[in-house]
């Protein structure tokens, strides 16, 4: 709930990772696969790469080939493994993908599955003659320079779109995209154009264009940006430079304690996970909190806005003699990715396999391992704690005490509110909300709920006045593509979950704190029915505190608005990391024998 499934999320899809490499094994049959291959890859429905192939063959019949993905600026990069056997190819790459494919009776195409990430993709080569594939125009002088804009997402968010065109080292320009709210830089752009004074480019790797006019005063682009069915206003004007956003709680080395990279599977989930493992120094056994991110892929630190949560706790932590593991979620960073359908107990089955991974470490101590959970997180720190007697306390940051379809409820509200909605306008949005919840709720089939969806987004749209329609569009498009990313199984899991039924079932210590702002996770309702849960379970550990002026990503603020997210330069509130270290403390110290 600390992401918006409307915000631009740049990613690419490429990962660095490795595999062993093979020999050929079919000196015979190599002829017949060298040449030159392309594919295209379907990634989402928005979202197509082209994957590049060249095969060669030595005089002693070995086979050796590179490959590269041209939208995200792979080019020329060899091949970890390569056979070719019984006209079957199989290949991997230094990226963490492989391919394995039939080679046609008339070799022209290799039909088979691109793996990546533990997702399948089915993918086509087919040869081509790379001398034919036109070449790119070059980019016009005139738009050597930095470019930027806001997108306004939903009247919530506002996000710095910035367009940068500069000389390569051959002198020819090119050209980059970048999100520096979000942290995302130099995201390749798979064309870019200027004619008869309208500026267009597209990037293929995050499903990305946009099309502008030259305004009069000949500064800047008036336009449209498209991404993910959303489509939003966007005025680019030249700048002389992007401000870069401060960040000072952002920990800086060297730092008074150690630091490791690690890697554990979750075997019964079929996921490897990546994280940073953080100890104070000395031999220990020290306590160790499992920081548990908020929805949505999140990377170990809890990036969002280039604000790093996650590392400014773990820093505080670990200065006050408490080990801290933050963990990739799953396809984010060095996780693998088992594929689509992921529910909240897939998720406490990553978090389990992290415990058991901090156990059997003997700088730590196997008595005193807690979680810590952030909103979603919140949520599955409990559920872990139930299903395993080796969490011995768990945080709640901004967890939630009601159902997940009362909290979205409440979320619409009281964001919509905060950004000036009124009264007529926000009953008309929670009818509208509600109509398409019931069918996402009533229809498990994910192709019927999204054929429903799309029907009763055309009966809503065509009962809307013109001034509501045109609401709707500066809001970023239309009913059925906002809803899209909500027909999912993670979020069916979650609008359907009451977390009561399990906090009466918490046994260990709880530490549940909020934010008096939080317009996400309202505190004073959610912290209340956390309370009433523990107490009738008969858990009588349990500290609940409300912070004031605090918002969901626990930052001091003026409104809570998702919209100051971005803008406020604190990361957590001082007295926040204060709370968590003191408690958590107080709760591990060995009492006497």
């Amino acid at each position: 709930m600390n992401r918006f499934t409307a915000m631009v999320v740049f990613g690419i899809l490429i990962a660095a990772q490795g595999w062993a490499s093979g020999d050929d094994g079919s000196k015979a049959k190599a002829q017949g696969i060298a040449g030159d291959w392309e594919a295209t890859l379907h990634a989402t429905p928005q979202i197509s790469l082209r994957i590049t192939l060249k095969i060669d063959r030595a005089k002693d019949g070995a086979l050796s080939g590179i490959w590269g993905s041209p939208e995200e600026g792979l080019e020329g990069l060899p091949l970890a493994a390569i056979t070719f056997r019984a006209g079957a190819l199989e290949f991997a790459t230094k990226h963490g993908a492989n391919f394995k494919g039939r080679l046609n009776d008339a070799g022209t195409d290799l039909d088979g599955e691109w793996v990546q990430r533990g997702r399948k993709y089915p993918l086509k080569f087919r040869r081509f003659d790379p001398a034919k594939v036109p070449a790119r125009p070059p980019i016009p002088k005139e738009l050597e320079g930095v470019w930027e804009g806001t997108l306004k997402i939903q009247k919530i968010i506002s996000l710095r779109l910035v367009l940068k065109v500069e000389k390569g080292k051959d002198g020819r320009l090119m050209a980059s995209l970048a999100s520096p709210d979000q942290g995302a830089a130099r995201i390749p752009l798979t064309a870019i154009g200027l004619k008869d004074g309208e500026l267009t480019f597209e990037s293929k790797v995050v499903g990305a264009k946009y099309a502008g006019k030259r305004n009069k005063d000949g500064t800047g682009f008036d336009g449209e940006f498209q991404q993910g069915g959303l489509k939003i206003p966007l005025v680019l004007k030249k700048t002389d430079k992007v401000v870069e956003l401060s960040r000072p709680q952002t920990p800086r080395p060297p730092f008074p304690y150690r630091s490791e990279s690690v890697v554990y599977d979750n075997i019964p989930g079929g996921v490897k996970l990546a994280g940073t493992l953080t100890m104070p120094n000395g031999s220990g056994p020290f306590p160790a909190v499992l920081l548990i991110t908020g929805s949505g892929a999140q990377d170990r630190d809890e990036t969002i806005f280039s604000h790093k949560p996650f590392l400014v706790i773990a820093d505080h932590l670990t200065r006050r003699g408490i080990a801290v593991l933050r963990v990739d979620d799953r396809g984010v960073g060095g996780s693998t990715e088992k594929g689509p359908g992921e529910t909240l107990d897939d998720h406490v089955g990553d978090v389990l396999a992290g415990v058991a991974f901090l156990k059997g470490r003997r700088e730590i101590d196997a008595a005193r391992i807690g979680l810590a959970g952030h909103s979603e997180g919140g949520i599955i720190a409990p559920l872990a704690a139930v299903r395993s007697s080796d969490v011995a306390f768990i945080v709640l940051m901004a967890g939630t005490g009601l159902p997940g379809v009362d909290i979205l409820k409440a979320q619409a509200r009281l964001i919509s509110r905060a950004a000036g909605a009124s009264d007529a306008e926000l009953e008309r949005s929670a009818k509208i909300q509600q109509r398409l919840l019931d069918i996402l709720i009533e229809e498990k089939d994910v192709e019927k709920a999204r054929a429903r969806i799309a029907k009763a987004a055309k009966e809503i749209m065509a009962g809307m006045t013109e001034a509501e329609k045109k609401d709707l569009r500066e809001s970023g498009g239309d009913l059925a593509a906002l809803a899209e990313p909500f027909n999912s199984a993670w979020f069916r899991s979650f609008v359907t979950y009451d977390p009561r039924p399990t906090l009466k079932r918490v046994r260990c210590p709880v530490l549940a704190i909020n934010g008096a702002k939080d317009l996400q996770v309202p505190a004073k309702e959610n912290l209340d029915e956390i309370r009433k849960a523990l107490e009738t379970g008969g858990n009588r550990q349990v500290r609940i505190i409300e912070f004031p002026a605090v918002n969901h990503l626990f930052q001091p603020c003026r409104t809570g608005s998702p919209g100051e997210y971005a803008t406020i330069e604190t990361t957590i509130a001082p007295e926040v990391l204060k709370a968590l270290a003191d408690w958590i403390g107080e709760t591990t110290t060995k009492r006497p024998q």
